[in-house]
């Protein structure tokens, strides 16, 4: 695995899934850079996300869809919090 003689690491799939984990290890960069006492929860589940990322194929095509769906939702939200918890601080 991962050296030039790999030929199924050349297929679409094996590229989406090494992009993904560039993807999260950076996610996860700012999620430690902005972790604070109001976010924890919130981080704590975006982190986890990735672990609902299952399957072969469509399959996980599909689920990859929609995890990146709600991260995005989720990390809007991390990184700009509603006016009433930045008010509470």
């Amino acid at each position: 695995r991962g050296t030039a003689f790999d030929i199924f690491g050349y297929t679409q799939e094996r590229r989406t899934e090494r992009r993904l984990i560039g993807e999260y290890e950076a996610m996860i960069a700012e999620l430690i850079a902005k972790l604070d006492a109001q976010n924890h929860a919130m981080a704590v589940e975006i982190a986890g996300l990735a672990g609902q990322i299952r399957g072969f194929g469509h399959v996980k095509e599909r689920t990859i869809k929609k995890t990146k769906e709600r991260e995005a939702k989720l990390l809007a939200t991390f990184r700009h919090p509603p006016a009433a918890a930045t008010a509470a601080e």
